[in-house]
């Protein structure tokens, strides 16, 4: 595992991730009930193809997900681990959660930003605006299926996803390969990641850029 001391951040780390083909994995958390080995080797046999066809380097961005037994930041430790590539992260300012920076899995992490140096990279207020508007829908019907409404950090985690992915793609080049670790049919629609509706309709990629 690197030490903080030799990840990138800032401007330098914007621009070596330039020079990356960016692969993002996203999923349940630390309540995924399956098998992490299992489903990294379902992923891997999807993502070989993909990323061998890349003329550039890959490098596996993480979100902030503190490392626990189960879930997304095992499966992309199994990931990176198989596929011989380091990591990046992008998490949460302090200002917006106080702990999410603290408590992320740095494992083989060469380069680290902060949500709001990618701004610049996006039109964050259409963004927002679909977010809110997908918000609105799902607490309708949460609140209809469950009596309440989604937790308040899932505006700010939404965000995240959706900046991670439309930003790292235009900082790339238009480069990137998006994975899921649940089929379409699958991801609930009271998950973060079901807020990836929100970058398909507003075209920040596209279903191309899945495998």
């Amino acid at each position: 595992m690197m030490t903080p001391s030799t990840i990138i951040t800032g401007s330098s780390a914007l621009a070596a991730l330039k020079s990356f083909h960016p692969l993002i994995i996203e999923g349940m958390g630390a309540y995924d009930p399956r098998s992490p080995k299992t489903v990294a080797s379902l992923l891997i046999s999807k993502i070989k193809p993909r990323i061998q066809s890349q003329t550039k380097p890959v490098i596996l961005i993480t979100q902030g997900d503190p490392l626990s037994d189960s879930g997304i930041s095992r499966i992309t430790r199994l990931i990176a681990d198989d596929l011989d590539i380091k990591r990046g992260l992008i998490c949460l300012d302090s200002f917006i959660d106080s702990s999410h920076c603290l408590n992320a899995d740095r494992y083989s992490t060469i380069l680290e930003l902060r949500y709001s140096e990618l701004l610049e990279y996006v039109d964050i207020q259409k963004i927002e605006f679909s977010v809110d508007e997908s918000l609105r829908v799902k607490n309708a019907k949460k609140i209809k299926v469950e009596g309440k409404e989604l937790a308040e950090y899932y505006r700010n985690f939404a965000l995240l996803q959706e900046v991670t992915k439309a930003a790292t793609k235009n900082i790339c080049g238009g480069d990137i390969t998006i994975v899921h670790t649940q089929v379409k049919e699958e991801i609930s629609e009271f998950s973060v990641t079901s807020f990836y509706e929100v970058g398909l309709s507003l075209d920040l990629y596209s279903e191309v850029d899945f495998v």
